[in-house]
């Protein structure tokens, strides 16, 4: 396997408005230690994956709860568990996973940074700008890292649809169109009202997926336009033991978006939990047809290119389908190469950027230009494994 250098890709850089940390030349040698923070129920994915990578040691889980961690860590051979602290100061441990609550992710990332640690933090990366920036200042001024979920761009659906995208199955990309669209969670989720609070919503919590996706396939973006509306004030739950209680809606539920990117191209997007019709699409069109990608929620599926005047065809995915925690194992083999990370602080931030100025565009009724810009890293190598030892 054949990794691409540094340097190559998509994308002008940083915007004025973040700060990337450095990555240097290589760091350390042999497998990478990692700490778990957060044995909530996201824990138990992560857990099964990065326990299963050869180039990973996990060495401690931690939760605020040490009885849950210490449940985690029997259940996955982990040898040690216990508080926050404990991994922080533990000098074995390189790259922290921060899988706390989202209200919790910056500060614990910011601590972890300081106690001379990488990290890779669960989505959202930050619920604003301010917040964001102060992150990646901090990470930049103690030379670590900041890696960020989703991670799913590095499975095999998307990293192939990429693949074709850059091999010319379609010609120069000029468009894409993005529909997710659902009722809602309330009916099926027990306890959904963080879903419709600040920082959530279709656009906050699902579209960091597609935004990412298109980051990845269109470079970054320049400008937004939006709409953005409410269907009801209140909903009620559906199931579970709170079923039937209403909560209060507090953001948008459906979001209308045109994004305009850097190198020309544009994308059409609906973000919505307002329709009766269940839909998730992502296409991209270009002079000589058009792409229809896999789920980007999910790390696999098949690409059907569309070739103008030609039969539709299926192009099967081709690489890993490991699921959550992928991204960990990426960050930890460029650390190991002294090479940019793939699900990089930076890409965050520029998503994260990209969903407040979708808001601030449909509030101001006028176009909004995004300040933040990304460097998109190249795409992995069609054989690029995540169970073979490297380190």
């Amino acid at each position: 396997m054949t990794e691409p250098s540094a340097g190559t890709g998509t994308g002008t850089g940083m915007g004025t408005t973040t700060a990337s940390a450095a990555t240097g030349g290589p760091r350390g040698s042999g497998r990478v230690g990692v700490g778990v923070i957060g044995a909530g129920t996201i824990s138990t994915q992560y857990l099964t994956n990065l326990t299963s990578f050869p180039d990973l040691d996990v060495l401690v889980v931690a939760d605020l709860a040490v009885d849950r961690a210490r449940a985690q860590g029997e259940a996955f051979g982990v040898p040690r568990w216990g508080t926050v602290e404990d991994v922080l100061s533990d000098p074995e441990v390189e790259v922290v996973v921060n899988l706390t609550i989202p209200a919790a992710h910056v500060e614990v990332a910011t601590a972890a940074v300081a106690a001379g640690k990488d990290v890779w933090t669960e989505k959202p990366f930050a619920l604003d700008r301010a917040s964001g920036t102060s992150l990646l200042e901090a990470a930049a001024k103690a030379d670590r890292r900041v890696a960020t979920a989703p991670d799913t761009f590095l499975g095999a659906g998307l990293q192939s649809a990429r693949r074709l995208l850059e091999s010319g199955a379609i010609g120069d990309p000029l468009t894409a169109l993005v529909l997710l669209q659902s009722p809602g969670p309330e009916s099926w989720h027990p306890d959904p009202a963080f879903l419709f609070a600040e920082g959530a919503g279709p656009l906050f919590d699902i579209g960091p997926y597609y935004l990412t996706a298109l980051v990845q396939l269109l470079g970054p973006v320049g400008r937004v336009s939006a709409t953005a509306s409410k269907a009801r004030p209140q909903r009620t739950i559906g199931s579970g033991p709170k079923a039937g209680q209403m909560f209060d809606v507090v953001v948008p539920t459906h979001v209308s978006a045109l994004f305009e990117f850097e190198g020309g191209a544009s994308a059409t997007a609906v973000f919505s939990f307002d329709s009766a019709v269940n839909r998730t699409q992502l296409e991209v069109a270009g002079v000589g047809g058009t792409l229809e990608l896999p789920d980007p929620n999910m790390f696999d599926g098949d690409t059907v290119v569309h070739a103008l005047g030609g039969e539709p065809r299926s192009e099967a995915a081709v690489g890993s389908t490991a699921s959550r925690g992928t991204g960990v194992l990426e960050l930890a083999r460029a650390i190991r190469a002294g090479r940019p990370e793939r699900a990089s602080g930076e890409q965050a931030f520029h998503v994260l950027d990209v969903m407040v100025s979708t808001i601030e565009a449909a509030q101001r009724h006028s176009p909004v230009d995004v300040e933040s810009t990304t460097t998109v890293a190249p795409a992995l190598p069609a054989d690029w494994d995540p169970t073979a030892l490297t380190l």
